[in-house]
């Protein structure tokens, strides 16, 4: 499976994981949405945004970003909000 066949990963999403050494599903999975979006902020992409965390959150859960539980939610945007 391709990182474009998870939910929320475009072709801009993909290189970016990519730069930081996140070449598969499995890889994303293992990692998680926290840990990749620091990666990215600090090296890829120093504006990285609250939606590209919940975009890596869906994708890691396999699901759109839109149909993260609330609690997930509230506990991304907190975790964003801690590292503005």
């Amino acid at each position: 499976m391709k990182l474009t066949e998870l939910p929320n990963i475009g072709p801009v999403l993909a290189d970016n994981l990519k730069k930081v050494g996140v070449e598969t599903p499995e890889a994303l999975r293992s990692l998680g949405a926290e840990e990749i979006w620091l990666r990215i902020r600090l090296q890829v992409d120093a504006g990285a945004c609250l939606h590209q965390l919940q975009a890596l959150a869906g994708a890691e859960a396999g699901v759109p970003k839109k149909e993260l539980p609330p609690e997930r939610k509230a506990a991304l945007k907190s975790f964003f909000n801690s590292h503005k």
